[in-house]
């Protein structure tokens, strides 16, 4: 019987919770036919580490492309559309926007962090991890590995967007792959001061050092390049003593190919 009591009495809490919720949920929705939007809170999540995008920028994008908010009634406000605007702007990965009872509309803004940035001619954009490209930020520049040349994407001024090229697409990625493992190598990334892409589209390292050019070829295969990069410098750079090599083709296996 003690058994049976117990599990009465935890029902009989459980069904009260249940109902206290139903109820607190109703009372909250009621309470925001009520209220109106009395004004907006934006926050930067990754404002210490980016500057895309700015609290005012964000107030802007709202009231140009959303429209009036303030005084409206905060269930009468769409959050989706709001989203979607913020969305579209290709310095922002995510946002989220929600009210509060205090009359408050909250949006949190997560900036796109580019890993790469390409010139090509006048037109710059980035690239973050994903391979997905945005345009240079007039406000801002991040401080990211700069290739130039003839880079290999058809993206033009403005563009936003992964590249629809599938060849275009497999470039990007090699190269996302290359400047990070350059970043997570403090020898590399304190020696390369160049990226460029050449006339025969051959990703070429300048490296801080002497005035080889290191030709590497397609962004692929980038780790063992760089070990027969290492090899060079290891071996044939102390016994070269006055001879001065222009180019230095690391893109073949098991080849190092020196030229003056």
């Amino acid at each position: 019987m003690k058994a049976v009591y117990r599990y009465s009495i935890a029902f009989v809490a459980t069904v009260l919770a249940v109902c206290l919720l139903v109820v607190l949920s109703t009372l909250s929705r009621e309470q925001k036919t009520l209220l109106t939007c009395t004004g907006l809170e934006v926050e930067i999540m990754d404002s210490t580490s980016l500057s895309f995008v700015s609290k005012a920028d964000v107030k802007r994008y709202i009231e140009r492309d959303y429209g009036v908010y303030m005084g409206q009634r905060l269930d009468s406000v769409d959050l989706k559309k709001i989203e979607t605007v913020l969305d579209g702007r290709s310095a922002i990965l995510k946002s989220e926007a929600y009210t509060t009872t205090d009359g408050m509309l909250h949006v949190e803004i997560t900036q796109r962090e580019p890993v790469v940035r390409f010139q090509k001619g006048e037109t710059g954009y980035y690239a973050d991890e994903t391979g997905f490209i945005f345009p240079l930020q007039s406000n801002y520049t991040s401080r990211v590995p700069i290739i130039d040349g003839n880079i290999p994407l058809s993206a033009g001024s403005g563009f936003k967007g992964y590249p629809s090229d599938p060849k275009e697409k497999a470039w990007l990625d090699g190269i996302i792959g290359m400047v990070r493992f350059i970043g997570g190598s403090k020898t590399w990334s304190e020696s390369i001061v160049q990226i460029t892409v050449d006339e025969r589209g051959d990703v070429v390292m300048i490296p801080r050092k002497g005035v080889e050019k290191f030709i590497f070829g397609r962004p692929e295969d980038y780790k063992a390049k760089f070990s027969r990069m290492e090899d060079y410098y290891r071996y044939i750079y102390p016994a070269k003593q006055e001879m001065n090599y222009k180019t230095v083709n690391v893109k073949y296996d098991g080849q190092i190919i020196c030229r003056k």
